[in-house]
């Protein structure tokens, strides 16, 4: 990648695997990083390094494992990132959003992460104030997602000790439960974090709100002779069953609500949603007509796209039900968005 070729910009948009993070030196370069897996992360990082005049905020999205992972050493990816970020200039505060928590129509639960360059004014309004005022009042997340503190009145706090070599080594090495909560700010290497519940009373949206009024063509409907199909597989187990190898072994598994409930916020899209073949997963309505899957219409309204946004030609109900399981609410990043555009616009006004 040619960072040189990228255009200047203020605002750098992205999301990442969240895979392995580790770093190592290089024999030629004692700061080199190399991630074996985390080949998006890097990516970004090398925009951030390289550009001479680097973006003054950023925007990062992952899902919510990240604060935890690896098993070994809890929350040590993350820490990696944000030294990453601390090394480069940046302020870092995050969010885990559930969308639904905040009446939007579908249960996903993402990391949302923003960061400030030194030389914004927002850098230097989160400086000015305590992190627990910024993460319930000031910030931008609570601006876009208010919160509160629950029961919870202490925050944790500790500070990033080491470069991200140092800290892919040793961070929380063995350590069983990870450091990070489900918000938190990181400025000058010190990070504050605490757990904070959803303060919303606005309108929710259900399932039903959101199925289409119009006739849905067949290919969604299940066939009345796979019906068992899907109904054992929706169901509880509890079976003996053989591996590839041979060996038997037990397997047990909860079962999932079959039909879907229409009154209550979506389960998760996944990316396996497409498809006619009988799944666990597949999110299943009871209509006049019969048991059916949901369309590609009603796939992309969870995820808050306009109408037919994938319906692209030569695009399949299975490809389409793909991008609806590898995107976001879009409504989360909209309240992200304006949230942030109105707290440059006020630091800017402040300021002059």
């Amino acid at each position: 990648m040619d960072v040189l070729k990228i255009p200047d910009h203020d605002l750098l948009v992205g999301g990442f695997p969240c895979q392995d993070y580790s770093v190592a030196t290089t024999l030629k370069n004692s700061k080199g990083l190399i991630g074996k897996k985390g080949v998006l992360w890097w990516s970004i990082h090398k925009i951030l390094s390289e550009k001479k005049k680097k973006p003054k905020y950023l925007l990062l999205e992952n899902v919510d494992r990240l604060l935890i992972s690896p098993s070994g050493q809890r929350g040590r990816d993350f820490a990696i990132i944000l030294q990453s970020l601390n090394e480069l200039g940046y302020a870092v505060e995050w969010r885990v959003i559930n969308a639904a928590d905040f009446g939007m129509p579908q249960r996903r639960r993402r990391i949302f992460i923003l960061a400030y360059l030194q030389e914004t004014n927002i850098y230097e309004s989160l400086k000015e104030i305590t992190p627990t005022e910024w993460i319930l009042e000031e910030g931008t997340m609570a601006e876009a997602f208010p919160v509160t503190s629950g029961n919870t009145i202490f925050t944790t706090e500790f500070k990033l000790k080491g470069d991200v070599v140092s800290i892919s080594k040793k961070f929380n090495k063995g350590g069983t439960t990870g450091l990070f909560e489900n918000t938190g700010v990181m400025i000058n290497g010190l990070v504050t974090t605490l757990k904070t519940k959803p303060s919303y009373e606005g309108k929710f949206t259900i399932l039903r709100d959101l199925i289409q009024k119009e006739e849905v063509t067949s290919e969604f409907y299940i066939d009345k002779n796979n019906l068992d199909k899907w109904m054992y597989l929706k169901g509880p187990k509890k079976e003996m069953r053989t591996n590839a190898e041979g060996f038997e072994y037990n397997y047990s598994e909860g079962g999932m609500i079959f039909p879907d409930s229409l009154d209550k916020p979506s389960r998760t899209i996944i990316t396996g949603e497409g498809g006619k073949s009988p799944s666990r997963f597949k999110h299943v309505i009871q209509t006049p007509k019969g048991y059916r899957r949901l369309s590609s219409v009603e796939l992309e309204r969870l995820n808050m796209f306009p109408d037919n946004h994938t319906k692209l030609e030569g695009m399949s109900g299975t490809k389409r039900a793909f991008f609806m399981g590898n995107a976001l609410v879009v409504g989360v990043i909209e309240k992200i968005g304006i949230a942030l555009n109105r707290k440059i616009a006020n630091e800017a006004a402040l300021q002059s």
